[in-house]
């Protein structure tokens, strides 16, 4: 900031903040303002007969300023919306001195900065809920000018619309950018009814390592780091999946856990490297009443968060109604390409994926194949709610085999709007079952593939001490979130989303990189 170069306005409100101070008025003063009333409820309980009228004490930033001699009129944003406040000159310099009025609040103020109001509460002659002030204390200075969108013959200028400002520059995107606020209040609220939801069944929230020194229960590149005291490497957990069976292990009948996700991979309109997923475990269940239990929890959330079933996403009107079709992953291939995978070898596999433009690479076994297939040809045409059930055994190493058929397993994924939001499984619990699999993994990983599982001793031990049958599913926070809301990319509901640096220009000034929002 000292060696920053500032424009003329930055300058002035430079020169506006050390001209408050030499009046005696602190532009950051330590001292509570105290608020007695919100912009939105004090417009929804006005009262035209109302005697005597509502007195209140509201703070908040100047957005708009009309001066008009010895009376003004300002717009005043707080936490809830946005109400008009009518500046009297006599009213708030009731004695000789004028000087307030005069230079303060029409020199020295800014559109940006924080001031309190106390006054009461009039309806305008042109209808309007207002706020006339008796007093104005200043609270905050701004020293940057707003990005204040212009309305000319119906266009928008000077609108913060780029969404490389808008994910760098979040608060000032949720400033000037009426509705954005809103998404990150209704992603709370998503949250709430999801933790109200499993409260209600008596499940139990708990709290895993971020930093494991196995990274697993996911199929992911992950983040790795090195613990200076223990001189060894730590990774970054990709998922809290084999943490949370050790607690049903331990004698937990059901735990849950919000947990932030790290994974070393791409980044785009639905992927950033750190995320949030859901993941609950629940003893003496399967992966059928692991389906009725999400559908269920998801009509629930989208009803607390929306007041409707209906979410609507560009184009699509998608219904959260339970129940939700259930279709194999076998018969899902075979109905979106005519290839059944039944049966089919690792060879004949890749030859298909070759055939038909689908890029794979010769580290993939059976399991990748297939997900590649599904990923590439499948996914994207499931819109309304979709459970994909029974995948090959290849593709879930930590799944329970199929009961009807030792070839598959018991697990689905929810496909919403083309794209996966929970995966779930009937929990492998069979010690020596899961260790060989963890095993085929490793050859997995000599052939090249920085994804495949590493074995878990500790989790093995786990399982031999016995875990009850257990059914668990993680769900996707950010992609609910998005699709709670009705946005398109995932960092449209994340405040602070993954960029690149910012670059330094000679003059001080802070540019973005080329393609830092991919």
């Amino acid at each position: 900031m000292a060696n920053q170069e500032l424009n003329e306005q930055e300058i002035g409100r430079r020169n506006s903040m050390q001209a408050l101070r030499d009046r005696g008025i602190e532009p950051y003063p330590a001292k509570e303002f105290p608020v007695t009333g919100y912009s939105k409820e004090i417009k929804e309980n006005f009262k035209d007969d109302e005697e005597p009228k509502r007195e209140v004490s509201v703070a908040g930033r100047i957005m708009s300023r009309r001066i008009m001699g010895k009376a003004s009129f300002l717009e005043l944003q707080d936490s809830e919306g946005r109400i008009q406040v009518y500046v009297s000159r006599d009213d708030i310099c009731p004695g000789e001195d004028k000087d307030f009025y005069n230079v303060v609040f029409k020199k020295l103020l800014d559109i940006g900065d924080f001031i309190g109001v106390k006054g009461y509460v009039f309806r305008t002659q042109m209808g309007e809920i207002s706020i006339h002030a008796q007093e104005i204390t200043v609270l905050s200075k701004s020293l940057r000018p707003l990005p204040i969108v212009k309305l000319k013959d119906g266009k928008a200028y000077d609108a913060f619309s780029d969404p490389e400002q808008r994910y760098r520059q979040r608060y000032v995107d949720l400033i000037v950018n009426p509705g954005i606020k809103e998404i990150f209040l209704k992603r709370t609220k998503m949250f709430n009814s999801m933790r109200e939801y499993f409260n209600s069944h008596g499940y139990v929230e708990v709290e895993t390592p971020i930093l494991q020194s196995i990274p697993g229960g996911a199929a992911a590149r992950p983040f790795i780091t090195h613990h200076n005291a223990l001189d060894i490497p730590l990774y970054l957990r990709i998922a809290d999946e084999l943490y949370l069976k050790r607690l049903i292990v331990g004698g937990f009948e059901g735990v849950y856990e919000f947990s932030k996700n790290f994974r070393n991979e791409g980044m785009d309109r639905t992927h950033n490297p750190e995320f949030t997923c859901m993941e609950i475990y629940v003893a003496y269940k399967d992966y059928n009443w692991m389906m009725d239990f999400t559908e269920k929890m998801l009509e629930k959330i989208c009803m607390d968060v929306n007041g409707t079933t209906e979410v609507q996403i560009g184009d699509n009107l998608i219904s959260f109604k339970a129940p939700y079709p259930r279709v194999t992953m076998a018969q899902a291939i075979l109905d979106k390409t005519g290839f059944d995978i039944n049966g089919k070898s690792e060879d004949e596999l890749r030859d298909f994926c070759k055939k038909n433009g689908i890029e794979v690479d010769e580290s993939f076994g059976k399991g990748k194949l297939i997900d590649e297939i599904f990923g590439e040809k499948c996914e994207g045409s499931y819109i309304q709610p979709t459970f994909i059930i029974d995948y090959p055994i290849e593709m879930s190493p930590l799944t329970k085999r199929h009961r009807n058929n030792q070839e598959l397993t018991e697990r689905f994924e929810l496909m919403v709007n083309g794209k996966e939001l929970a995966n779930a499984y009937s929990e492998l619990n069979d010690p020596i079952d899961q260790y060989e699999r963890f095993v085929e993994q490793m050859k997995l990983a000599d052939k090249g593939d920085d994804e495949a599982m590493i074995i878990d001793g500790d989790f093995i031990r786990a399982l031999e001490y016995g875990m009850p049958p257990t059914s668990g599913m993680g769900i996707g926070m950010d992609r609910l979130a998005m699709l709670m809301t009705g946005q398109s990319a995932i960092q449209e509901v994340l405040l602070f989303p993954q960029m690149r640096p910012e670059k330094k220009q000679e003059n001080g000034e802070d540019t973005a990189d080329d393609n830092a929002a991919e």
